[in-house]
């Protein structure tokens, strides 16, 4: 069994960096961690994609100091939970999803996990599956546990407001997710739950299923979003969202294409860079006394390490300086055999893979965002006269090479 680290500094430091908020308090939970007896905790990860991407690495950077101090982490694959789907910020019902599709799409969680967390040795991280006791629950045991909430505890969350004033429906179904994730704190009868800042309502609810079945505290710890300076968020929707399954070059990109408003909280929040390094960076952004691209160009290589490897960063970082940096085409390029020597543009691009459909063809090539050999092409109609080593660019980063067959 592994000791427990009761040291002050790393513990205050697991207390406040990247962490929005702690309920009760943060005080009686380092109080908690200062006995030197080992806390169970967990976070919990619903597979409703194939990848988790960079959002829940805030997650797993904190479950990763927990485990160093010795204390014992749970890593949830939330098949039963994502099944049923959080309505957590969203006003419309998620798309409910089958048990194969969970599975399938949480089969790379637990190694993405593993870019922070230790699954073997003395005291590794556990794996487990809600489903293991959520499917057992019989409607019984469902009705006595939902007595322990009240329809205006769960309606008065902001999302189920906004549908209301916009006459959406709420399901009965969507009530029950917070229950169903209350429950699993019960059912591993857990010290604390780590999650994001909008995680929070769900996370309490376990809170509250702790104190009435074992009368026992639980503590929730709520992580900050990966967000700039102005609270615009990194996501899906704004386009700038890094997946953990994608290539060293493309994550690398990715990066370097973020706001300078995120560098030093994706530092505090996402890397393991000392925290004196990083008020050391703050303070010279602040003071222009640095390039941000250059702190920005460091984050994407610590980023990269983590998720692939050190020899992959440097790879990815002097892709970028020669592709980008310096406007040059990369010296590898996906090679594609072609019959014929002429193509509509729309049908190359989709023969090249740079595009899955025509809508998506056009919708690129009205924005300026394909070229052939340095040229925007503008028209969607364009017919290309094929010359061996074409090169076909889309965005910044995307290269297709044509050979004639």
């Amino acid at each position: 069994m592994s000791k427990v680290i009761t040291d002050a500094k790393m513990i205050d430091e697991l207390l406040s960096r990247g962490v929005e908020k702690i309920y009760p308090s943060a005080s009686l939970l380092k109080k908690k961690l200062m006995t030197g007896e080992p806390i169970k905790l967990y976070c919990g990860y619903d597979p409703s994609a194939p990848s988790l991407h960079i959002g829940h690495a805030i997650s797993f950077n904190k479950l990763s100091q927990f485990q160093k101090l010795g204390h014992k982490v749970i890593f949830l694959i939330g098949d039963f939970t994502g099944m049923i789907g959080d309505p957590t910020d969203k006003t419309a019902a998620r798309k409910k999803l089958s048990r194969e599709e969970v599975l399938k799409n949480s089969k790379e969680y637990q190694k993405q996990g593993a870019s922070f967390l230790s699954f073997s040795g003395d005291n590794s991280a556990k794996l487990m599956y809600n489903s293991e006791w959520n499917d057992k629950l019989t409607f019984k045991d469902l009705i006595e546990l939902s007595s322990n909430f009240t329809v205006q505890q769960m309606i008065q969350r902001d999302m189920f407001q906004e549908r209301l004033k916009e006459e959406k429906p709420i399901y009965l179904h969507e009530f029950m997710y917070p229950l169903a994730q209350g429950y699993d704190s019960y059912a591993m009868d857990v010290d604390l739950e780590v999650g994001g800042n909008d995680q929070m309502f769900n996370m309490m609810r376990g809170r509250d299923l702790q104190k009435v079945l074992r009368n026992k505290e639980k503590f929730v710890m709520t992580l900050k979003l990966l967000a700039d300076d102005s609270g615009k968020k990194m996501g899906k929707s704004e386009g700038n969202a890094v997946f953990l399954d994608e290539k060293a070059n493309d994550m690398f990109g990715k990066v370097m294409s973020w706001s300078d408003g995120l560098i030093i909280n994706a530092f505090e929040l996402c890397t393991q860079v000392p925290m004196s390094e990083i008020k050391t960076m703050k303070q010279q952004m602040t003071n222009n006394e640095v390039n941000p691209r250059d702190l920005k160009m460091k984050l994407a290589y610590e980023i990269v390490k983590i998720f692939h490897d050190k020899s992959s960063a440097q790879v990815a970082q002097d892709y970028f300086i020669n592709t980008f940096q310096k406007k040059e085409i990369p010296d590898e390029i996906v090679e594609i055999k072609i019959k014929g020597k002429n193509r509509k543009i729309v049908d190359l691009l989709i023969e090249g893979s740079l595009v899955e459909s025509k809508g998506e063809a056009r919708r690129l090539i009205e924005q300026g965002g394909i070229k052939i050999d340095g040229k925007v092409i503008k028209e969607v109609n364009t017919e290309i006269d094929l010359e061996e080593g074409m090169i076909i660019q889309r965005g910044k980063r995307q290269f297709i090479k044509i050979k004639l067959i």
